[in-house]
């Protein structure tokens, strides 16, 4: 493709993410539109008849399978492999915590990180494509309009008013907050690109998370 060495060597992290999302993705839709599962306008429909050791699913065990196998990946990837940002070790605990919410969920029998998956659609904030494809409407409406509609309230007040003596309900919902705080933390990323797009600033499109130069000498 003719690209230069720094486009080329971050061709495979780019290329690989956006073929999983893809196929990640479009499972998601296959779960909230195509089945008679009612998350995606009922979500709190995910804690009726809830018992402990209830059976999960195939559909659902294999989107527990599928995303719990590449978070496991990503967190190796994210130190060792990929383009190192400075949103890296915040991408890091991104893994961590998705990975434990996906392994609790499942090992529980929880609903949180079942609904978390289906409803956020694109889990990694980075996403597979540059930045000025990350500007698009549906990166706010997915991580900070519907996720704290959807997946927050269901989790943070209806799961209570459906099962008083859940388990783990501060734990998991910690956690899910944290993802929260990390999607306001991307979305400012997204700000300051388009600030100084505005601005001038930038005279090629380049990813505001990475190193100039001289950052990457001194690191």
């Amino acid at each position: 493709c003719n690209l230069q060495p720094k486009d080329a060597a971050k061709m495979p992290e780019s290329a690989w993410k956006l073929l999983f999302y893809t196929l990640s993705w479009s499972y998601g839709i296959y779960l909230l539109f195509f089945t008679d599962y009612p998350f995606f306008y009922d979500p709190p429909s995910v804690f009726y008849d809830w018992k402990k050791g209830m059976d999960v699913p195939t559909d659902i065990a294999i989107a527990y399978l599928l995303q719990c196998s590449f978070y496991g990946h990503s967190i190796y990837a994210t130190a060792y492999m990929d383009t190192w940002r400075k949103d890296s070790v915040v991408m890091l605990l991104h893994h961590v915590v998705t990975l434990t919410l996906i392994a609790f969920s499942y090992a529980f029998r929880l609903c949180w990180g079942k609904l978390c998956w289906v409803l956020r659609l694109s889990r990694d904030p980075r996403g597979p494509l540059n930045p000025p494809c990350s500007l698009c409407p549906g990166r706010f409406w997915f991580r900070l309009y519907w996720f704290p509609l959807k997946v927050l309230y269901a989790t943070c007040y209806s799961s209570l008013q459906l099962v008083p003596n859940i388990p783990f309900y501060f734990f998991f919902n910690a956690l899910l907050l944290v993802l929260t705080l990390m999607n306001i933390y991307w979305f400012l990323y997204i700000v300051l690109f388009v600030a100084k797009v505005l601005m001038g600033q930038m005279q090629e499109v380049n990813d505001v998370r990475e190193y100039d130069v001289e950052d990457s000498k001194k690191t």
